[in-house]
């Protein structure tokens, strides 16, 4: 039989556009070198991204079913599992590794044990080379019997150059919406690659607002080698972040030890009631997460304090910055007026604070803690805190770092 793939090729160059979603595209282009007369069995794809805490994606056909799509991290170079792989050997040098399972040398790579149950007579993995010099692999295999044939095999390796380039373009869209996610925040990062990339760019935004610092920070700089440092805050933020997101909001800037977020109140999010419950449930969450997190330095512990700020107002959210040098970010009398909202919690000894408007929103559970003339604004600010802080809140719990050394073991 004939393999003519050249229709595939040209499927691929164009975008394969009629199917812009990536496992349909992946399954649409199996069906396509089956029916062109490749017997196909299992195919894989497996692509390293770059991401934080992801090391790479794999996508997973077989005839008749949905694509598989699954992650791992970057322990998975480590494993046993991997190292005696045909991958391991495919990313490290970058060549094609064909094996029959009826040939004694397959054997020396225990995850074709599994294909030769399945009835795998054959297993081909292929390299995909990118331009900026990364391997990423493919995996093809068949259960024919004496595996693929010479033309088979060959038609697959023509359709790959266009394959690769499709799959680096789609790679490095998700790897642009990756970065802009983990350096921006995700809204702002679909805001940036929709084209909101000019100074200017911005709009007007009704929201929660989360100004977090914390205490002690300073002394701790001083007193403590960097690298600690950074641990220590990478720990503290998580305990902050997890909640953040799990309430729907946004984490938008780092400054030191600071850290600003967002929750933003519309029609598709929720009501300003809703949403500011979120925001508390987030702030309590997050104290009780601080106040068990505990870091051994040496024979003593070190604990950690913060205060965290709430409101809700209009703020402008959009690119600030000179020249070609931007930030994407939120500004406004509400941001100000919670950062300074931050500052006299920590005068008064108290984790979460509240301004009257976040307050008489998310009703209950707060103490009336009086009137404060902010700098910047024209009149006092009434500020609350949370009832349950009222015993143990005192002047000077918030400037402080608190070390412990655990008792002498008998």
């Amino acid at each position: 039989m004939q393999i003519d793939i050249r229709g595939i090729a040209d499927w691929l160059i164009d975008g394969a556009r009629s199917t812009p979603v990536v496992t349909d595209m992946v399954s649409e282009l199996c069906g396509r070198l089956v029916a062109a007369g490749i017997p196909l069995w299992r195919v894989g794809f497996f692509i390293r991204t770059l991401h934080p805490e992801i090391y790479g994606r794999n996508f997973i056909w077989k005839p008749g079913e949905a694509v598989v799509v699954g992650s791992v991290d970057f322990d998975i170079r480590q494993t046993p599992e991997f190292i005696a792989s045909p991958l391991a050997i495919v990313f490290g040098e970058a060549r094609e590794v064909r094996c029959r399972t009826d040939d004694p040398e397959s054997r020396r790579f225990p995850f074709l044990d599994d294909m030769r149950a399945e009835g795998v007579t054959d297993y081909v993995a292929m390299p995909l080379r990118f331009i900026d010099g990364f391997t990423h692999a493919s995996s093809w295999t068949t259960k024919q019997a004496g595996g693929f044939t010479d033309e088979q095999l060959a038609a697959l390796r023509s359709v790959l150059p266009a394959l690769t380039r499709l799959i680096e373009v789609i790679g490095l869209r998700r790897v642009a919406a990756t970065l802009l996610d983990t350096y921006v925040g995700n809204r702002a990062g679909t805001r940036i690659l929709d084209g909101q990339i000019r100074r200017g760019h911005g709009e007007t935004m009704h929201a929660a607002i989360w100004l977090s610092d914390l205490r002690g920070f300073t002394a701790l700089s001083d007193r403590l080698p960097a690298e600690t440092v950074v641990d220590m805050l990478n720990r503290y933020f998580d305990c902050q972040v997890a909640s953040i997101r799990a309430h729907d909001g946004e984490v938008l800037k780092y400054m030191g030890d600071g850290l600003l977020a967002v929750f933003p109140i519309d029609e598709y999010v929720g009501d300003a009631q809703q949403v500011c419950s979120h925001v508390l449930e987030a702030a309590q969450d997050t104290r009780a997460s601080v106040e068990a997190l505990q870091y051994p330095v040496g024979d003593a512990i070190e604990r950690f304090r913060f205060g965290v700020a709430l409101h809700v107002g209009s703020i402008l959210y959009g690119n600030i910055g000179g020249g070609n040098r931007l930030d994407f970010t939120c500004i406004g009398p509400a941001v100000n007026l919670a950062a300074r909202l931050e500052k006299i919690a920590g005068r008064l000894g108290r984790t979460v604070v509240a301004s009257e408007g976040f307050a008489g929103i998310c009703s209950g559970g707060w103490d009336d803690l009086g009137e404060f003339p902010i700098a910047g604004f024209s009149r006092a600010q009434r500020v609350y805190g949370l009832v349950d802080e009222a015993s143990r809140a005192h002047p000077g719990y918030g400037s402080g770092w608190q070390r412990t050394t655990p008792p002498a073991r008998s």
